[in-house]
């Protein structure tokens, strides 16, 4: 029996892999932590109050913009304070993205990916004018883009939608001169920024037929939070995707390439890491380059959909690995993954809820950018427990984890009793199995505590902005950074540690002892099993004989 290279690398080599591997590990986290600026960053933009064109209500030709040659006339501000209602539908509210900086225009670039909007309404506390508790906010919006070689006028119509929004609004103090406290209302999301410059023109029309807008009381201003991924994060992402794209598709060939060689059909492990390198792979492909040339709003759901696959294949793989070094049934059916339909059955349910989810909140957004399923205390209650559920469902998860890999060492552990028994060769050889297998279950322990933490901290700091405005997630670069690097250093690691060993036990004259106990060993009934990916699965099996 060859067994695999985990089993038969010398401790020498075996302790440089593994103190490169970490080498490796600990980079990942320096660049996150010394290189990559924070993931995204928040800009809060206070709307320019202007005065409506006649006949624009209708017309998504005619834009209004306060810089440059802004076609905006500000004197309706008094008008507002005095809270005229006939004015109500003269008012639009004017915001271009991104602000200039120390009086340099700024604009957008291809590398930050993605732009969300969340408006943050001043709503002036009146005596007269108590906000409903149901209110509705009937919302008009209008979003435009242009390039910096276009003139400040040739703004282009992005996309345009009435939206209803509630309103979640409450005064501390019941006199004059005091704001509601409101929480912030999601508007748009944008899966890319393939353009330099953003418009966005907010009407709030008022019509008492239609009941729009006559219980929302006196809007005094509105801000709109824009949240994008930095630039400068992006790039050492795709930088780190780029590097260990080539390394996960070279290793993988390699591996198989030693499969097919033995005279064995490949066993489910094996398949497994198969399916677990291909996952890593797609996930790994550094797609975002097409996005400086091409403009592809549905990256958001396409990398949304890749890690979940990724996900899915991890999950399925830890639980697969812990079970067939659990070995509770000595059949065939092991090599086969019906075997595990029940363990699997909960990553299955919870990765097509993840994928209803996904499709139904940023698939319709790819039509219409200012969808949300946020946007009623159904739809944001429905999301916020989804992601309780998902944060619960990923620690019973992690916990039942737990519990598979402790009967694997219990299993082993009964299994080594026999150990005594056994001439010294063979013994030191299986207590090095069992003592590196040990080793590698921690890693994997530890990789999926990691992976647990950074799916739940990046479903919150993605609710945080829609759900609570008082929920505070702060997490680095070199968190994200070290987690994926980690994903990739560890299945680079099982790839190769789980490869077959070319190398076969020793033949020379002082080994002579130690080659007829082990062909006397495999040659027993039941320990023929051609199958096996290991000798250490296969002392797991049974009890030895001698």
């Amino acid at each position: 029996m060859t067994g695999t290279i985990l089993e038969n690398l010398s401790t020498k080599k075996l302790s440089i892999l593994v103190v490169l591997l970490l080498i490796c590990q600990f980079i990942c986290f320096l660049i996150g932590g010394l290189i990559a600026p924070i993931p995204a960053s928040v800009q809060p933009i206070l709307g320019t109050i202007c005065e409506d064109v006649p006949g624009s209500h209708n017309d998504t030709s005619i834009w209004l913009y306060s810089r440059g040659l802004g076609l905006c006339s500000q004197t309706i501000r008094e008008g507002i304070e005095k809270h005229d209602y006939h004015l109500a539908n003269r008012i639009v509210f004017v915001f271009q993205m991104p602000l200039p900086r120390e009086g340099q225009s700024l604009d957008y670039s291809r590398w930050q990916q993605s732009l969300i909007g969340i408006l943050q309404p001043d709503i002036a506390f009146h005596e007269n004018l108590i906000v409903d508790a149901h209110a509705k906010m009937t919302i008009d919006a209008r979003l435009a883009y242009r390039n910096k070689d276009d003139p400040d006028n040739a703004w282009k119509l992005y996309a345009s939608s009435l939206e209803r929004r509630d309103l979640d609004c409450v005064a501390d103090k019941a006199v004059n001169e005091y704001l509601y406290q409101c929480s912030p209302i999601p508007l748009f999301e944008l899966g890319s920024l393939h353009h330099d410059f953003y418009l966005l023109n907010i009407r709030l029309p008022v019509d008492s037929d239609l009941k729009m807008n006559l219980n929302i009381g006196n809007v005094q201003d509105l801000h709109l939070i824009t949240i994008y991924q930095n630039g400068g994060f992006t790039k050492v992402w795709v930088s780190l995707k780029t590097v260990f794209f080539p390394f996960i598709v070279a290793i993988m060939i390699w591996f198989w390439h030693r499969v097919h060689d033995l005279q064995r059909k490949p066993v489910l492990l094996e398949y497994m890491l198969m399916y677990l390198g291909g996952t890593l792979t797609i996930l790994n492909m550094p797609i975002e380059y097409f996005t400086l040339s091409f403009d592809m709003p549905f990256m958001l759901l396409l990398s949304d959909l890749r890690q979940g696959v990724f996900y899915a294949t991890l999950l399925s793989f830890w639980l697969v690995f812990a079970g067939e070094h659990m070995l509770i049934q000595d059949n065939g059916e092991r090599t086969t993954l019906k075997i595990y339909w029940k363990h699997l059955s909960a990553v299955v349910v919870g990765c097509v809820a993840l994928f209803i989810f996904e499709v139904c909140e940023r698939g319709v957004q790819l039509r219409n950018p200012f969808f949300s399923i946020w946007v009623s205390n159904f739809g944001s209650h429905f999301a916020l427990t989804f992601i309780i559920v998902a944060g619960i469902s990923a620690g019973f998860y992690f916990l039942f984890l737990c519990y598979m890999v402790w009967n694997v060492f219990c299993n082993i552990s009964i299994k080594r009793s026999s150990l005594p028994t056994m001439s010294t060769a063979r013994r030191l050889h299986y207590e090095g199995i069992i003592y590196r297998f040990q080793f590698l279950m921690l890693a994997t322990l530890l990789c999926a505590a990691l992976t647990v933490v950074g799916f739940v901290i990046g479903q919150m700091s993605e609710g945080k902005w829609k759900w609570d405005e008082n929920v505070h997630v702060e997490f680095t670069s070199a968190f994200l950074t070290g987690v994926y690097g980690m994903w990739n250093i560890y299945i680079f690691a099982l790839i190769v540690l789980y490869a077959p060993s070319h190398k076969k036990w020793a033949t020379d004259s002082t080994s002579e002892n130690i080659v007829s106990e082990e062909i006397e060993f495999n040659s027993l009934p039941s320990d023929s099993n051609p199958s096996e990916i290991s000798s250490l699965t296969s002392f797991a099996r049974k009890v030895a004989f001698d």
